[in-house]
């Protein structure tokens, strides 16, 4: 895989053509970048930028933010391809929610940063729901605070949600939040669940056990050989009462009903972890749950694909029909949205396994190179990018703007699924580990980034914006 080399070891010709683009690049200011799992993020100052060439026509090439310029907003509005630096402003209030926002103004402001208005959609799976649940959770416990209630009453929650919105949106942060993440106000309430004052939720449920299973969790145990995530459960199921009627045997009329008391009685059981604890730990756990969660999924909308069914039927040898109809569909697909290593391994397999069903035998993956980052959104047509599976943020600076880390930007192989049936397979299991990243054949070239490649705003924002404009 070819490496990025920085613009500090580009000589002679590419040099000069570095430079034309900066002139090329006066009126944007921003650039996003997808850094590599090995590289640390970087934050470049103005002394650092480059002065214009006097001449050099050259092809689009990937770049680094030393030759961007820093200028003020230009007079006139940018392309939507190149998102602007965040604005800020003063919310506007209801006035009706009795909480003190500023006590959460570290949380607000990092939900803020992962649920930007250019990229909330692309990263909501793995970045910004996740996030905007452990504020609501954190935030059920804010107001309960000198109180005995773990949830919102229902004349404040709407209110509040409201609020949280707006504050977010004036921080840059984009205002169709609860619309990506499926969220509501009742979110807040603890909905349906019996249980919902503190005195009575600490005489039901073991409490200190739920306090030493989830006050440190151990990100890399936790998504294998859970902890905490079944003491939750068990704790919700107690202040159900749904344990004590299936105890009673009467029965599974109502099963919906009683899952959705469940759902919201782990809410409730959040609100009282997110009051136990500090808030910064407590985000940090339910981060850690929610990558668990995100994880086990592949979260892409697979078609049914019949027309690679129809190409790739009985093909035994490279077949260029059948692998531009699988290119075409795959293409489709990772326009949706950045996933993790592990979801594009499930999609890649659960894909697999529909084409298997179709009567696809051969393992078309080999046979057309499709790696498990062409799952997920790719950056210049070239570079896909899968997002770390542990939890994740975006970073923002004043000279790079918005960036995050691609985790696995090698080539790795997709796994074609070894029968149809997808019910025994597990990312915990050691045949289902990670791939191990290939050795590149560049290794011995001091220019080489070390196994990753930094992807940057005019690279990738086009293909972002193209999907949020179409």
């Amino acid at each position: 895989m070819d490496c990025v080399t920085t613009a500090t070891r580009l000589k002679g010709y590419w040099f000069h053509c570095l430079l034309h683009l900066t002139i090329w690049l006066y009126s944007f200011k921003n650039v996003l970048s997808l850094e590599s799992l090995s590289e640390p993020i970087r934050i470049y100052s103005a002394p650092n930028l480059a002065t214009p060439p006097k001449s050099g026509i050259f092809e689009p090439i990937e770049i680094s933010p030393t030759v961007i310029p820093h200028y003020s907003f230009p007079v006139n509005s940018l392309p939507p391809m190149y998102p602007t630096h965040p604005s800020t402003y003063d919310p506007v209030l209801t006035g009706r929610c009795p909480v003190n926002f500023s006590a959460v103004s570290s949380i607000m402001e990092r939900t803020a940063s992962d649920c930007n208005q250019p990229l909330a959609a692309v990263v909501g799976n793995v970045i910004c729901c996740p996030q905007f649940s452990s504020l609501l959770r954190i935030f059920q416990g804010l107001y309960s605070t000198g109180s005995d209630n773990l949830v919102l009453q229902t004349a404040h929650a709407d209110d509040c949600f409201k609020d949280i919105v707006s504050i977010l949106a004036s921080r840059g942060a984009n205002s169709s939040i609860p619309f990506i993440c499926s969220a509501k106000s009742t979110n807040l309430t603890g909905g349906s669940c019996p249980v919902k004052d503190m005195d009575t939720f600490e005489k039901t449920v073991n409490t200190s056990k739920l306090l030493e299973a989830c006050g440190s969790i151990d990100p890399l145990k936790e998504c294998c050989r859970p902890s905490c995530q079944p003491v939750i459960m068990e704790a919700a199921l107690k202040i159900s009462g749904v344990q004590s009627y299936l105890n009673d045997d009467k029965g599974t009329g109502g099963i919906s009903t009683h899952v959705d008391v469940i759902s919201d009685c782990k809410g409730v059981v959040f609100s009282w972890i997110s009051k136990k604890l500090p808030i910064d730990s407590a985000n940090k756990a339910f981060r850690i749950l929610s990558a668990c969660k995100v994880n086990k999924a592949c979260p892409l909308d697979l078609k049914p694909p019949l027309e690679v069914i129809d190409a790739c039927h009985n093909v035994a040898a490279p077949s260029p029909s059948c692998c531009s109809s699988l290119n075409n569909y795959i293409a489709s697909i990772q326009r949706q949205m950045l996933i993790t290593n592990r979801q594009a391994i499930m999609c890649a397999t659960m894909f697999g396994s529909m084409l298997q069903k179709g009567g696809v035998i051969t393992n078309v993956y080999e046979l057309c190179d499709v790696d498990i980052k062409d799952f997920s959104l790719q950056a210049y047509g070239q570079e896909g990018c899968l997002l770390p599976s542990l939890p994740a943020d975006m970073v923002y600076d004043n000279s790079t703007g918005f960036s995050f880390t691609c985790d696995l930007s090698d080539n790795i192989a997709a796994p074609w699924p070894s029968s149809s049936s997808m019910t025994s397979m597990s990312l915990c299991a050691p045949e289902m580990s990670l791939p191990a990243l290939p050795t590149s054949q560049n290794s011995g070239n001091p220019g080489c980034g070390g196994g990753g490649v930094d992807f940057f705003v005019p690279i990738l924002s086009i293909f972002v914006f193209n999907i949020l404009l179409f």
